[in-house]
Order: structure tokens, then C-alpha cells, then sequence
């Protein structure tokens, strides 16, 4: 049986002070499913994230992957080594985790709003993502939590009782 493929593109999202950015769909091969906004790493929405969705598409979710960099840096893509890591880490230090939640709200009410979507939508992300997602199962509206190595996230655990939706934390170990 031929693998079926998974549409993509690239959409705007307006944001709650009535700016644009944009996020990266991924449609499942059914054409709908339950959402799931995809957060970034340090790295933007590059091909790995790109690949991340569709492979959740590919699962039958309807993902979109907001460019979370976009008030610093639009569009940035960046790679795991030399001088991208610096950029990266610069990125990150720089990035207000307030306002970014808020885009992350809007993300959560374009998706949920898209027709393909089924309206149940969850946040999961991967690092800073992973610390994004769980803040925003606090104050996005997201209907489920899901954070890989959110390393940092001790610093936001004063937030831990606003926690009311279901959540789960994926951990390495050594």
C-alpha cells in the first residue's frame, strides 16, 4: 500500500496584538483529525520540526508549528552545531516567555478554529518548547499537555497549581 502523503504549508496566525506570524501545517492524510500545536526547539521551525509534524500528521493529527522566534528573528532555521548553537542560545535568552504564551494562545484558537480540525487541541513541545507547552496548559486553552526535556522548567514550577488539564513530562535519563 503506497504511503499517503501529508499536505503542507505555511500560515498566518494573528496574534493577540494584532500582528501576523506564521506556523507551519501539517495536514493528516484523512484531512482531519485532533490538533496538536507543535512547539519549537532553540532551533526555529527547521526541518526537523518541519519533519516532527508531518510525522504526526501522518499519525492523523492536524499540526501546526508556530515560528515561536518570530517578534527577534522571522523564519530563523537554524542547525545543532558552530555558530547556529550561539544564535540559539542567543535567541532563547532573549525571548519573552509571557508574550510568547499569548501567541501560543493564538496558535491554540487558529488551529482549533480550522476546519480540519476537530477542535480537541494539545500543546507539545520539545525543550524550550516543552517549557512553552506546559505553560501554555496553563494559559493557552490547550486541552492537553505533552513537554520533552523541558529542562528550566524548575523555574516556572510556582505555576504548578494552574496546571488543570492533563499533562504528561517526558524526562532522559542517563
Amino acid at each position: 500500500m503506497p504511503l499517503q502523503a501529508v499536505d503542507t504549508r505555511w500560515i498566518d496566525i494573528a496574534s493577540h496584538d494584532d500582528r501576523t506570524f506564521r506556523g507551519y501545517l501539517a495536514l493528516p492524510p484523512a484531512g482531519r483529525g485532533p490538533g496538536i500545536v507543535l512547539i519549537q526547539e532553540i532551533f526555529g521551525v527547521n526541518h526537523h520540526i518541519r519533519s516532527v509534524a508531518e510525522q504526526y500528521a501522518l499519525d492523523g493529527y492536524v499540526v501546526l508549528a508556530p515560528d515561536v522566534f518570530w517578534r527577534q528573528s522571522p523564519g530563523v532555521e537554524l542547525a545543532y552545531e558552530g555558530d547556529d548553537m550561539e544564535t540559539a542560545f542567543r535567541l532563547v535568552g532573549e525571548i519573552d516567555f509571557s508574550v510568547a504564551v499569548k501567541d501560543l494562545a493564538s496558535t491554540v484558537r487558529a488551529l482549533r478554529r480550522r476546519p480540519e480540525c476537530d477542535g480537541s487541541v494539545a500543546s507539545l513541545g520539545y525543550c524550550m518548547g516543552g517549557i512553552l507547552s506546559y505553560l501554555a496548559g496553563i494559559e493557552s486553552g490547550a486541552d492537553r499537555v505533552v513537554s520533552f526535556y523541558p529542562g528550566g522548567i524548575h523555574r516556572h514550577l510556582d505555576k504548578a497549581a494552574r496546571l488543570t488539564v492533563p499533562a504528561q513530562f517526558h524526562f532522559a535519563g542517563n
